[in-house]
């Protein structure tokens, strides 16, 4: 039998995610909302809902219009929450892209993604307009450019922003994009209500009120955007937004703004316990460490928690899921450290056997389907891959294998997705697969995840070849045609890609070839 959360149901507001987080501001006014932690250039929340006001109305006298999707190439930046809303604010449709992401990667998202306008930095810029040509139509930058309108300049621009009517249960409101259980990136499309829903469960699970969170996780993932922008700014926190991770810079923001909650992937929990570097710093305000985006070994976060001295829980989700999937809650004494905890409010779930379909006993493994309102509406113009996804009656297939204990807690032991998680974010085999047979001296390809202490999983290819040549050179050929998290770690040449009758890379052989060679 399908299973639910040991929580009752939340109430899920029903209007636009910026309404939920622009709702009852006059309290809290004066209260720090954003820090740009390397300048300390902040916002006040009131300062925050004017700027959102303001650049909604802009970008509405320049031509947005209800749907339209606006790309937002750039790191983390206190900017960057207010560019979103005020798109969302507008009627439009956000799109995130990861700063790494090579010409031809960006290239590929925006036309995808049919995005019309572009947002991004001054150092990103000659990249950015390269791509650009892929039906763009304006680029606006954070700071300042020469032939790009500056950020600036939208959140000076006097006047009302603009009335447009619109269905939280149905107009998306983000597309961030995720390769799901397999294939090339595809753009998930998030609803308000998927938005609004989420942060409902959240707030039941992790709502700890006013507390000051540091934000280096990309707010271009959904973990950054949503379980930690968003989520805080719901809960009237402070958030300082770091452009990216430093270990030496990280601890010193933590001891310099007395940062009480920081979100975190299992490799930089290892770096906390393993860096010397731990010790300089005053570390004593932590009082939460929460991880994400991978599974976080038990060991790992009782050590972790042993020397930073704070609470290590965490939660698992998907990009699919807006993205809460189940937490290790806030609010009981129990602690299962290896467990990514219970189901969240309002969502069912179940595991089936990839076999028979069926579910499974008590107690076994299978692959966690999940239904809730916070399951995204589909991807972009994918049908196939949305049906292969969610089935007719809403059940989400994770990918993943999960085994439930006898007091609801759940345990991810395996992965049935192709999915590679490296240092958190998702690597697609098929679209490494797919370089890599473009080069003259392949025959055939095939990558699986492997695994590595320090990022967790690397890609690793294999490799069948037609004429001579080093791995080196394989390697030095895909990593200039992809961000660097994407690049090939491993390789090895063999004779045959094992595949099924039908031409399937059978990537099962492969890692359990992997596993018997240790």
């Amino acid at each position: 039998m399908p299973f639910k959360s040991v929580y009752p149901d939340v109430s899920i507001p029903t209007g636009t995610l910026t309404e939920l987080l622009l709702a009852d501001l006059e309290p809290h006014h004066e209260r720090i909302a954003l820090i740009d932690a390397p300048t300390g250039r902040s916002y006040t929340y009131e300062r925050l809902a004017a700027m959102i006001r303001r650049v909604a109305g802009a970008l509405d006298r320049r031509g947005l219009r209800k749907k339209d999707k606006v790309a937002i190439l750039s790191s983390n930046l206190p900017e960057y929450p207010i560019a979103v809303h005020g798109v969302m604010s507008a009627g439009g449709v956000v799109t995130t892209m990861n700063p790494l992401y090579t010409e031809h990667e960006i290239e590929h998202q925006l036309k995808d993604s049919d995005a019309r306008f572009l947002l991004t930095t001054p150092e990103l810029l000659e990249k950015a307009r390269t791509a650009a040509h892929a039906g763009i139509e304006k680029i606006f930058v954070f700071g300042e450019a020469e032939g790009a309108e500056s950020f600036a300049t939208l959140m000076r621009e006097e006047g009302e922003p603009p009335r447009v009517p619109i269905n939280p249960a149905e107009d998306a409101a983000a597309m961030l994009y995720s390769s799901g259980t397999t294939g090339l990136p595809k753009g998930v499309m998030l609803t308000h209500r998927n938005l609004v829903a989420a942060l409902a469960q959240c707030d039941k699970l992790f709502g700890a009120g006013h507390v000051r969170s540091l934000l280096f996780l990309p707010i271009f993932h959904i973990f950054g955007f949503h379980a930690v922008a968003n989520f805080d700014l719901l809960n009237r926190g402070t958030v300082v937004l770091m452009p990216r991770f430093d270990m030496e810079q990280f601890l010193d923001n933590i001891q310099r703004y007395r940062i009480q909650r920081v979100c975190l992937v299992p490799p930089v929990v290892l770096g906390l316990v393993k860096s010397p570097l731990v010790d300089r710093y005053d570390l004593s305000s932590l009082e939460l460490i929460f991880s994400g985006a991978a599974p976080l070994d038990a060991d790992l976060a009782a050590a972790c928690e042993e020397r930073i001295g704070c609470k290590v829980r965490q939660g698992y989700g998907m990009t699919e899921t807006s993205p809460p999937i189940c937490g290790h809650p806030l609010d009981t004494g129990t602690v299962k450290h290896g467990s990514v905890g219970l189901i969240c409010p309002n969502t069912e779930g179940k595991l089936v056997d990839l076999t028979t379909g069926q579910e499974v006993r008590p107690g076994e493994p299978g692959e966690l389907w999940v239904r809730g309102p916070q399951i995204m509406k589909g991807y972009y113009k994918n049908p196939d891959a949305t049906r292969d996804t969610i089935t007719a009656d809403g059940w989400l297939r994770t990918g993943d294998i999960a085994r439930q204990d006898a007091d609801g807690w759940l345990y991810i032991v395996d992965r049935a997705k192709e999915l590679i998680k490296y240092k958190g974010l998702q690597v697609a085999p098929a679209e490494l697969e797919g370089i890599l047979l473009t080069h003259p001296a392949v025959a055939d390809a095939a990558v699986i995840g492997v695994p590595d202490e320090e990022a967790g999983e690397v890609p690793k290819a294999f490799i069948v070849k037609k004429a001579e040549i080093t791995a080196e050179a394989i390697q030095e050929f895909v990593a200039g045609q992809v961000a660097p998290y994407k690049k090939i770690r491993r390789l090895e040449f063999i004779d045959a890609i094992p595949k099924s009758p039908s031409g399937k890379i059978l990537r099962r052989v492969l890692k359990e070839r992997e596993r018997a060679a240790g």
